[in-house]
């Protein structure tokens, strides 16, 4: 069926999507369901069967459910929805979590295709900008709470030249670290995400993966890809050369070997 969904129903794929990643399994059970949505089982019957009549998901009364390609496809594209706004929220915005998280929840299935591949592109704008000044922590933020001029951007770009030519002359001191040297277990802060690649630095942007988020490496493949990773939540898989164009600092110290 080419039935659009309600936003109910979207949250339930989204909700279900979370539960079996989360597990690490292949189906979510009715009873969890009920609980993240806090909603009463005879309503988690109703949506299940809805969204079975629409063939997208695989369900039997009083068992487990099972996501089809279908419907992981489209659990993922809200879920995508969703991180988009809630990413834009707090890093460009500069709205806390929760107020992020809420205001995501309503917006992500009501906008246009077009506007939200835009808001998409501006992040990976925003992300990689070399002023940083269209970032919440950046210029944005100061221009909105303190009448920031023009002016703070050229001033900035001066200091970030100098920086960079202290660098090169092997001032900086700061050891270079990529996401694809993290060993399992370990810990760190994202410090930028690489530019220029396109759509593979728009899907790691959409995941969530941007400035100053915490990411745990979870598992590595024997020969280097994928590389599982744990990001606010949610388990991802990275290939190697994703990885490899995304900075990252210790968060408790350990070294590059």
């Amino acid at each position: 069926m080419s039935e659009a969904l309600s936003a109910s129903l979207e949250d339930y794929l989204e909700e279900i999507l979370w539960l079996v990643e989360q597990d690490d399994a292949a189906h979510a059970h009715v009873k969890d369901i009920a609980k993240r949505l806090s909603v009463k089982m005879p309503s988690v019957t109703g949506a299940l069967r809805a969204l079975a009549e629409r063939k997208l998901v695989n369900y039997q009364p009083y068992g487990t459910v099972r996501l089809t390609k279908r419907g992981r496809k489209a659990a993922e594209n809200v879920r995508r929805r969703h991180r988009i706004f809630s990413t834009f929220f707090v890093e460009v915005l500069g709205v806390d979590a929760k107020t992020a998280e809420e205001t995501a929840c309503r917006m992500e299935h009501v906008v246009d295709d077009t506007v939200l591949e835009r808001l998409s592109a501006y992040l990976e704008f925003a992300e990689n900008c070399p002023l940083g000044a269209c970032r919440w922590d950046g210029g944005f933020g100061r221009f909105f709470e303190h009448g920031g001029k023009a002016r703070d951007c050229t001033s900035r770009l001066k200091k970030l030249l100098s920086d960079f030519q202290g660098a090169k002359k092997g001032e900086s001191g700061v050891k270079h670290l990529t996401l694809d040297d993290v060993k399992p277990g370990q810990k760190v802060k994202i410090v930028s995400v690489r530019a220029g690649q396109g759509p593979t630095n728009r899907r790691i942007v959409d995941m969530g993966v941007t400035r100053g988020t915490i990411v745990e490496v979870e598992r590595v493949a024997p020969l280097g890809d994928p590389i599982e990773v744990k990001v606010k939540d949610y388990h991802l898989s990275l290939r190697k050369e994703e990885a490899r164009g995304i900075s990252v600092e210790p968060e408790s110290g350990f070294q590059k070997e």
